[in-house]
């Protein structure tokens, strides 16, 4: 059963496996199978999101001791966004498991952000279910601790062009940074982007995504690594 090794990693065993297949079941999947809506795994999604909040929201509180509430709350939306949960569902193989309808699997849907990070909640709101609290708590900080550790240091939020942007004001006050896309090759469903940042004319930096915003980001990134700035 392909499921036993995700088990493994995870470090959960499920007593009911139908449930456990319903959390990796996408809604791709279950109608081309003709399945009824209950059987794909969005209303997991609704239980784990909604646990996986307040679980870290309780470990950062913790750790965070003299942290005030506006900072919580930046370090727990780091480590609960859609990019924070799809890289820990990467660490974990989680594309490897799903159920994807034909469509979504030829298209890259195993490692689209969206899918894998509402898949990773759906496995939680199932170990919850299956459980309980106790058990969906531990595997939630076990597999988001090192993000929460990052968090906690201030060294997760990854928003390269808000700190260009940053650096940018401190140095030419109102200079505007402009994104250029420079070319967009690929299929459809396989598509690279590459962009260049441009200040006063002048190109500062260059990066390549899967999608406009990565690129941005990437090309912020370089600018930010060059240390002209």
């Amino acid at each position: 059963m392909k499921n036993k090794d995700l088990s493994d990693i995870v470090k959960y065993k499920f007593t009911d496996q139908e449930l456990f297949k319903m959390a990796l079941t996408h809604s791709s999947y279950a109608s081309e199978q003709g399945m009824s809506y209950e059987f794909n795994n969005e209303r997991l999604e609704f239980i784990g999101d909604a646990y996986i909040d307040a679980v870290v929201g309780a470990k950062l509180f913790s750790i965070m001791s003299t942290s005030q509430e506006g900072i919580l709350s930046r370090a727990r939306a780091d480590v609960v966004c859609e990019e924070s949960l799809a890289n820990v569902a990467r660490d974990i193989d989680l594309g490897k498991y799903l159920y994807l309808g034909k469509g979504e699997d030829l298209s890259g849907g195993r490692n689209k952000d969206s899918i894998l990070a509402d898949a990773l909640e759906a496995l939680i709101g199932a170990i919850i279910l299956d459980g309980g609290y106790e058990e969906g708590s531990r595997v939630i900080l076990n597999l988001l601790d090192q993000k929460i550790r990052l968090a906690v240091k201030g060294k997760l939020n990854k928003d390269f062009k808000t700190k260009l942007q940053e650096k940018i004001q401190e140095k030419y006050q109102t200079v505007k940074i402009n994104y250029k896309l420079i070319s967009e090759t690929g299929p459809d469903h396989d598509k690279m982007f590459t962009v260049d940042v441009v200040v006063q004319n002048k190109v500062l930096g260059r990066g390549r995504g899967k999608s406009k915003a990565k690129a941005e980001q990437a090309a912020a990134q370089d600018v930010l690594l060059k240390g002209e700035i």
